[in-house]
């Protein structure tokens, strides 16, 4: 297989979200990483911590490794797994690229254990101009993946749509790299 030559800062941006979301994940849970991208990195560098992950995303194809699986699934507005399948779900620089946003976040919800966790990684608003001069001029960031971009978020738009329109708790929110990225856990309730 071809590999694909990323844009000069795509690397490095993932694992700084990775560095920051490994310490939110309790050890030995069971976890879907939603847009795990063609490789899976994420939950590769996972698998000695967790008891077993599932990736799913259009870009990947079915694959067993360890105890890692990972599924080619079209995000829509439904998840097929059972309800109450995961301890924790991951969508890491996703959630702006699903065009029914809310549907997948109650399906989220549903799939969660009771106290399960959501670990979400999202654009902010103030990194639209950025991020497509950085695309579009400068070619450092994936200039598709900017395209592809639905929506950017403000911690007041993160809290909104998480704990009053999908009845998610327990909101846990930062802004990093620079306050381009939110970084936002929730959990599901009792």
């Amino acid at each position: 297989m071809k590999k694909i030559k990323e844009p000069l800062l795509e690397p490095l941006l993932r694992e700084m979200r990775l560095k920051r979301v490994k310490y939110y994940i309790p050890k030995c849970s069971t976890l879907l990483d939603i847009g795990c991208g063609n490789s899976a990195a994420f939950l590769r560098s996972i698998s000695s911590y967790i008891r077993h992950g599932i990736g799913v995303d259009f870009k990947v194809q079915f694959s067993q490794w360890k105890n890692i699986t990972t599924k080619q699934i079209i995000l829509s507005d439904y998840l097929p797994f059972e309800n109450s399948s995961f301890d924790v779900v991951t969508m890491l620089a996703v959630l702006e690229h699903i065009e029914y946003e809310k549907e997948i976040l109650q399906e989220v919800y549903r799939i969660l254990i009771p106290g399960g966790k959501l670990i979400i990684t999202v654009p902010s608003i103030w990194s639209q101009p950025i991020l497509e001069f950085l695309a579009y001029r400068l070619r450092i960031v994936s200039e598709a993946e900017i395209r592809d971009h639905k929506r950017y978020y403000t911690r007041q738009l993160l809290e909104k749509l998480l704990i009053d329109e999908i009845g998610f708790q327990n909101f846990h929110h930062q802004y990093f790299q620079l306050g381009m990225n939110n970084f936002c856990t929730v959990t599901k309730g009792k």
